[in-house]
């Protein structure tokens, strides 16, 4: 009866249009109501305390570094030197796209963020060179949901607080599943390029390709900065995203000199917008993660699962199903709030790697932003683009798809992401 009126009281919420926030707190709400341990004291403590964690303090700076990196010129660098790169391939604006998405996830770990900046550069580009536009539209939406896999991403700093895992070891872990969603799309896209007459661009001289790279070289460190200080320990995540959102600033008002010290209280009052989001969101899920707790809804959701538990592949296929189907009607930060609390229990009966479930969790809510109904990247690209919803949604379907055979993939052969998680964590 418990997961009844948890289920019903938070779905039911959410049909009358409640924001989320307000929807788990009414959730937790009802659950202690029907216990009978109603205490407001408890509600407002479980808030305070979902709010008051160290490595949420990582949200708000690599909030405030998308937004640096999409003005101060950062993200056009990198579009540029992808151009150079393989421009002039057949289809080459599609791989410039899926070069770039790569090279920008590992620089924000915002979805949102890279829809906007890639939605704005690339799309009119390859229009212009004879690219179908919702396809184009779909492959920029494709790829942008690469940036919560690889680090730095704000979805594994919030399933690490939320699931207790090692957002560490999340980041390094989620670097070769990162690459292998973009070499998906490399190949959804030779499928439907080489059926494509387009312009193609002039091939870049290796002179030009220098200049390019010299150019962009101050943006394209920051990954390998944030790598490698993780890798040895120089900083924790938390300290990655201060150095994130330093390193922009520097770079975006010093070196390309595109920010000005006028524009930042604009782009601070839109971080912390977000981050407030984000932050209510996370201190409403800790009252319902708290409840969930108290009134075992896991240990009951585990004797129905009990069948599964002995067949780690089969219950990650079903879990993974769950989050599928709970993607096409949640963002990706309710999704994580909510699930984490019900599934990670089930996760640790079962035996499987926690650090290797937060993968795999988070890589299918990203592909939860590009799946309609509510498919947040879907609108940002449909804003700046200036496309229509129906339109992106017949453009990203191929996209989508091979993203999910990589997440099958993944869940069949688990030392594709276990593997060089070990290698590159130290672990």
């Amino acid at each position: 009866m418990t997961v009844l009126v948890f289920t019903g009281s938070l779905l039911g919420s959410m049909a009358l249009g409640m924001p989320i926030a307000y929807a788990l707190l009414v959730c937790g709400v009802a659950l202690m109501v029907y216990m009978d341990i109603f205490d407001a004291q408890i509600i407002t403590q479980n808030l305070i305390n979902g709010a008051d964690s160290f490595p949420l303090m990582a949200v708000p700076f690599f909030m405030l570094a998308g937004e640096i990196m999409n003005a101060g010129g950062l993200a056009k660098r990198i579009v540029a030197f992808a151009l150079t790169l393989v421009g002039h391939i057949k289809g080459g604006l599609g791989y410039v796209t899926i070069l770039t998405s790569c090279m920008l996830a590992s620089l924000s770990g915002s979805a949102v963020a890279d829809a906007a900046a890639l939605g704005a550069l690339l799309v009119p580009m390859m229009t212009q060179a004879g690219h179908d536009k919702a396809r184009a539209a779909g492959l920029v939406s494709a790829g942008a949901v690469i940036a919560p896999v690889l680090p730095p991403s704000i979805g594994f700093v919030i399933f690490g607080v939320a699931g207790g895992v090692s957002i560490s070891k999340l980041f390094l872990a989620g670097i070769v599943p990162g690459i292998l969603m973009g070499v998906g799309l490399c190949v959804a896209w030779w499928l439907y390029a080489r059926r494509e007459d387009t312009n193609r661009l002039a091939k870049r001289s290796t002179k030009e390709v220098m200049v390019a790279f010299k150019d962009g070289f101050w943006a394209l460190m920051l990954p390998f900065i944030i790598i490698f200080g993780l890798r040895f320990g120089m900083f924790t995540p938390t300290e990655a995203a201060v150095v994130v959102a330093v390193y922009s600033l520097f770079v975006a008002t010093v070196v390309y000199g595109e920010l000005k010290l006028s524009d930042l209280p604009a782009l601070f009052v839109r971080s912390a917008l977000t981050t407030a989001v984000v932050m209510l969101l996370v201190a409403a899920a800790l009252v319902s993660s708290w409840l969930i707790t108290v009134s075992e809804i896991s240990t009951q959701i585990i004797d129905l699962v009990e069948p599964l538990i002995d067949h780690p592949t089969l219950l990650l296929l079903a879990m993974m199903l769950l989050v599928v189907i709970v993607g096409t009607a949640l963002d990706m930060t309710p999704t994580i709030l909510i699930l984490t609390p019900v599934l990670m229990p089930i996760v640790k009966q079962a035996g499987i790697d926690p650090v290797y479930f937060g993968v795999l969790f988070i890589m299918n809510c990203a592909i939860g932003l590009i799946t309609p109904p509510v498919g947040t990247v879907l609108n940002v690209v449909c804003g700046v683009s200036n496309i229509t919803m129906e339109q992106v949604v017949k453009g990203v379907w191929p996209f989508m798809v091979a993203q999910l055979i990589v997440l099958f993939l993944l869940v069949l052969f688990p030392i594709l992401v276990t593997g060089p998680a070990r290698w590159l964590g130290g672990y």
